[in-house]
């Protein structure tokens, strides 16, 4: 050991894992800037729906059958904003360095759910003009609505700029370059095309691409595990068979 003083110089995290910092295709932000105004777009329609669901409320008598009616309508227009969001944000995501953005963007299809029915519901129960009966038809439906929509909207695993960098530059470590494999319907991408929980009777096509193409991909949530352990496992064989070649004089 040396008896010279030994002064640790620490490297910033970026010059440590040599990550390039993932940046979205001209492309990809173009769909994604697509998809936003068309979820926009039907967010205001499922609001506008909302408004004039209220307004029948003033009517007497209420027509109950409408404004259920109205109530799926507005759901379904919510939904298809929430969908068209959520691959955006695949196609070009946040920072999670922003928390306010990143959280805002990615659970905006829940503030969104919040918004064209929480009021409806307020004035349903308060509303002195429908019996108790007719009150808990409506208003029923329209929390069953809410919940509906909001599970749509919530997203648990978000995609990030920082996932999307840290995930390629795992996959171009263990594999040498970033390729992957999917399926149409698949929950994970994987490592290799050969992998069993992918070659079975119920897959025709294998897709392959990039882990951000991957991403993608609305059902894609994770790398396979298994894939993960197999690429990791050989990455330690040929580290201790290289260390032993080595040693060899």
């Amino acid at each position: 050991m040396t008896k010279k003083k030994v002064t640790r110089v620490e490297s910033s995290e970026t010059d440590v894992k040599n990550e390039k910092v993932f940046v979205p295709t001209d492309e990809n932000k173009k769909k994604a800037t697509t998809n936003r105004i068309i979820a926009a777009v039907l967010w205001a329609i499922a609001i506008g729906i909302e408004i004039f669901a209220i307004l029948q409320l003033k009517k007497v008598p209420i027509n109950l059958t409408l404004i259920i009616i109205l109530l799926v309508v507005d759901a379904l227009f919510a939904i298809g904003g929430i969908l068209l969001w959520k691959q955006s944000n695949r196609l070009d995501p946040a920072s999670e360095k922003d928390k306010v953005r990143f959280f805002v963007q990615n659970q905006l299809g829940v503030i969104i759910a919040m918004i064209a029915f929480l009021p409806i519901i307020v004035l349903l129960l308060s509303n002195k003009d429908l019996d108790k009966k007719q009150k808990g038809i409506a208003s029923g439906v329209a929390i069953v609505a809410l919940a509906f929509v909001a599970a749509f909207g919530i997203d648990l695993n978000p995609a990030s700029i920082e996932k999307y960098t840290q995930e390629t530059s795992l996959v171009e470590s263990l594999m040498g370059e970033n390729q992957v494999y999917w399926t149409k319907f698949g929950r994970v991408y994987h490592l290799y095309d050969d992998c069993y929980t992918i070659n079975t009777d119920k897959t025709t096509e294998i897709f392959d691409g990039k882990v951000e193409t991957a991403y993608a991909e609305k059902s894609i949530e994770e790398i396979c595990k298994i894939c993960l352990k197999k690429a990791q496992a050989g990455t330690t064989t040929a580290s201790v068979d290289s260390g032993h070649e080595g040693h060899i004089h």
